[in-house]
């Protein structure tokens, strides 16, 4: 079913302050015309094609850039969608531009503007153009998952290597040699983070003791290493 079809339910009674602020007069006005603009469906009290048609007439192309700040807000982010998409055209450039900044989700923006697209107030131009941009944002959204996934497989890899390092250096002798004092220092701060111990942060003196041992024995090579610190 298509998603200007569907009734979606939104519980919005009580909304955080938006970006412009709590107090700001016009932000107020939006939100109010958004949870009025409500209808009572099978599933309680949400959005619907009646929703676009008030909020077409209540709202006005100014006040997109305050629906996009609503969308921080989840308890008014469907709401936001359909105030969005009863804008039509003037919006579709607004919502593409948000979710290529990282200020809206690629998800809602992808719904907003199926709902543009689908929404038959909206000029055919302007539906034509919601679809271009949903398609745009559809291959922002897949090159953005490829750039989390490379970064997760180089981090994997990364924690992997420090890890054998640690086993290098825990086996002493020619082994525990070969590492240089970069590689050594990783495995110093990767213990320290194993033990929850932040460095260059606040510690406490038994902790800074701890960490100062750990840094002789792992990094500068000196006997004594205590038993207490883990090997990498």
């Amino acid at each position: 079913m298509h998603a200007r079809r569907r009734l979606l339910l939104s519980l919005a009674f009580a909304v955080s302050g938006p970006a412009f602020g709590a107090d700001d007069p016009d932000t107020a006005r939006i939100r109010s015309t958004i949870l009025h603009s409500r209808q009572m469906g099978a599933h309680g009290l949400g959005y619907g094609d009646r929703s676009l048609d008030e909020l077409s007439r209540n709202l006005r192309p100014a006040d997109i850039p305050r629906l996009v700040t609503l969308f921080s807000d989840r308890e008014l982010r469907v709401g936001a969608q359909f105030a969005l998409a009863s804008q039509c055209g003037p919006a579709v450039a607004a919502v593409r531009d948000a979710a290529a900044g990282g200020r809206m989700d690629y998800l809602d923006a992808s719904d907003t503007l199926d709902l543009v697209s689908g929404n038959g107030r909206c000029p055919e131009e302007a539906r034509r153009r919601a679809r271009d941009a949903a398609a745009e944002v559809e291959s922002l959204r897949r090159d953005h998952q490829a750039r989390a996934a490379e970064r997760a497989r180089l981090e994997k890899e990364d924690d992997a290597r420090v890890q054998r390092n640690g086993a290098l250096l825990m086996q002493g002798g020619a082994q525990a040699q070969s590492l240089s004092r970069a590689e050594r220092e990783e495995v110093y701060r990767r213990s320290l983070k194993a033990m929850g111990i932040s460095e260059g942060g606040p510690m406490t003196p038994q902790q800074k003791d701890l960490a100062e041992r750990m840094y002789r024995s792992m990094v500068l090579g000196e006997s004594g290493r205590s038993s207490n610190a883990p090997p990498y």
